[in-house]
């Protein structure tokens, strides 16, 4: 991946990352599941983990970076392996596989459970955060698409 793709990865992941932090204040603000705090159990894991309190600007700046960088770069990397033909298929693709790495690896790493059922709201943790990282990783792949058709390259 040259420069090129490196750009066009970070840039795909900031759009994903905005439109998933967009959701977020959504859900705040419409006060969908209250009782459904995900980046509040990851500054209570981040603090025992550091072993002092952890202000709660780390564990959104951490999600978004990760979601611009990292994934953005991990999604840019795989675009061609991943199955479909639009960049929103292919982000659905990929969406779908990290709800599933999340359900299974980072809610229950937190003390939540699998796909978050130990919250005591039932299935409704488990389907927003696939609505979460779905609108996320569609976002990303419709821009990653976008800019790699604006450049001339079929997928980088």
């Amino acid at each position: 991946m040259g420069a090129n793709g490196i750009w066009k990865s970070l840039a795909a992941g900031l759009c994903g990352s905005a439109a998933h932090s967009g959701l977020m204040f959504l859900k705040s603000r419409m006060g969908w599941l209250p009782a459904f705090h995900p980046y509040e159990d990851l500054q209570q894991a981040l603090s025992e983990l550091v072993g002092s309190s952890v202000p709660p600007a780390i564990p959104w700046a951490l999600s978004f970076l990760n979601g611009a960088v990292a994934l953005g770069m991990l999604f840019g990397r795989t675009y061609r392996l991943l199955p479909g033909r639009s960049g929103a298929a292919k982000g659905f693709v990929f969406g779908l596989l990290g709800w599933i790495a999340m359900g299974v690896l980072f809610f229950p790493m937190l003390g939540r459970g699998l796909f978050a059922t130990r919250t005591g709201l039932g299935v409704l943790p488990a389907f927003f955060s696939l609505a979460m990282l779905l609108t996320y990783s569609m976002i990303m792949g419709i821009a990653y698409s976008a800019l790699n058709r604006k450049s001339g390259a079929a997928s980088e």
